[in-house]
Parts: C-alpha cells; structure tokens; sequence
C-alpha cells in the first residue's frame, strides 16, 4: 500500500515546518525524497498513472517533475513543466510544447492550498491546453481540492492527510 511505503521510508515528517505559502505546520510530506529512490519512483510513477487520462502530463518545478518524468515514461506521454520563476534565457515559465485544445493532466507531489496547481493551470491555458484533472500522491486536505474544484478542476489524491498523519496531530 502506498500509504505503508511513504510512511515506512520517512516521507512524513513531524516537528515544526513552514510551508511554500508561507503557513507553519506540525508535519511535512516529502515526495521528492522519496522520488530519489527508483525502486519507489517507479512504484509512484504506476500508481499516478492509473489516473492519468489525458494524452499529455504537466506540474509545477520541483516536486513534480521526477514524477512528471516517470509517468511520461511509463505511459509514453509528453509532458510540460511550469516554472515558478525563471528570469534567463529565454524567460518562459513553460518547458514543453503545448497545442491548441489539447486536454492536459496535471500531476503533483503534494497539494496544501491548490494554488500551485491553479497558477499553472492558468498559465497552461493561456497557451490553449483544457485543464480539468489533477493527480497528485498526497492532499494535505487544506482546501486544494474545493479551490480546485470551484475552478473545474478534478483533484484525485492517491492518499489523504487522514491516512498518514498520527492520531491526535491536526
């Protein structure tokens, strides 16, 4: 079970924790060191897959991309990556080629606020991609899913903050 396999290998963490948007809390989920390791990438990589239903992949840098990678290898998909910044070369916050009309599946490590899915999703359809799914391994079940939701975008979570966090930490 992949809930065994992130607790097992120290993906949850407990102490005190800023996250990226600025909010503190008693536990962190860390994917990307999972995603280190290719025997659980390629674990990761398949359970993400059996959700994926577009022709096409994309997430945000970093957490995503080793995902974004395995899945894309694993289903022989293309995929993008949307930068949070990127102030050189050519400037674009988009890594891959997005056509007109085509229907994306964004893939994730771990949602807290749904933002950051948001933001790139956004950017993705100024470039005419359709975004109405995303997977990610865990939802920290701090509203991702309701902003996503009242923005038309599907969230499926292979595992939820409920079924990894101790008892008594909220």
């Amino acid at each position: 079970m992949l809930k065994d396999m992130l607790l097992s290998n120290n993906a949850v963490k407990y102490g005190d924790f800023v996250l990226p948007y600025g909010r503190r809390t008693d536990f962190f989920v860390s994917i990307k060191e999972v995603s280190t390791d290719p025997r659980l990438l390629d674990l990761l990589a398949e359970e993400l897959s059996k959700n994926v239903r577009s022709d096409m992949i994309a997430g945000v840098e970093l957490g995503a991309v080793p995902l974004l990678v395995a899945v894309s290898l694993k289903r022989n998909l293309p995929y993008a990556i949307v930068r949070k910044k990127y102030e050189h070369g050519t400037k674009d916050l988009i890594v891959g080629r997005i056509e007109k009309g085509r229907q994306i599946d964004m893939i994730e490590d771990v949602v807290s606020s749904g933002n950051s899915i948001l933001n790139a999703a956004k950017l993705l359809t100024e470039r005419g991609a359709r975004i109405s799914r995303a997977v990610c391994v865990v939802d920290r079940e701090e509203g991702g899913a309701g902003l996503l939701g009242d923005n038309g975008i599907e969230l499926i979570s292979l595992v939820r903050r409920g079924e990894i966090i101790e008892e008594g930490i909220k």
